[in-house]
């Protein structure tokens, strides 16, 4: 009898932690239509450019190549990437209660010695590229304080370092949009 309650307990904790509210449920409702609206309007933006826009669970990011944004081998954003970035700013400033991350990414290949005296690794070149990203997004109306940037270095590659087009791949930009407050 004992083991009986002590099961029938259990099954209805397990029940009811495994039930999702209504409130809850039309909150990631109404998060899911915004992302695809979001996606929509990005897609709509950005085509002709290659980018990628991928809409994830709490999240939407679009992922820009180097190539897109700056010179080769370089930290400040070309003409082409700010006509890139110029195209989705203004939706990125009105994105109330949503926070915008932008992360930089590098290949796995030691700085050059161009560069070498003004970022010691691939970690401080991110840094910048994702660092001028932010600021021209900021200075084209997204507010600064729903905007962060963020260095990766080689970390978290996309593709093969041991290619050519791997290691182009890994050298990019992604632009991430979550709801304010969400790691």
């Amino acid at each position: 009898m004992r083991l009986h309650k002590t099961t029938l307990a259990l099954c209805a904790v397990l029940a009811i932690s495994g039930c999702v509210t209504k409130k809850a449920y039309d909150n990631e409702a109404r998060m899911a239509a915004e992302y695809a609206a979001l996606n929509q309007k990005l897609s709509a933006e950005l085509s002709g450019d290659r980018a990628e826009i991928t809409q994830l669970q709490g999240e939407l990011k679009v992922t820009m190549v180097n190539e897109i944004l700056f010179p080769e081998g370089g930290w400040r954003l070309s003409a082409k990437g700010e006509q890139t970035l110029a195209k989705i700013a203004p939706t990125l400033s009105d994105l109330p209660g949503k926070q915008v991350v932008v992360q930089g990414f590098t290949d796995n290949e030691p700085i050059g010695p161009q560069l070498r005296g003004q970022f010691p690794s691939n970690l401080e070149l991110s840094s910048a590229r994702a660092d001028n990203v932010a600021h021209f997004l900021t200075e084209k109306g997204v507010p600064p304080n729903s905007i962060s940037a963020q260095g990766f270095g080689e970390a978290r590659p996309v593709a093969s370092n041991s290619t050519p087009e791997g290691r182009a791949r890994n050298r990019r930009v992604e632009i991430v949009i979550t709801a304010a407050g969400r790691p």
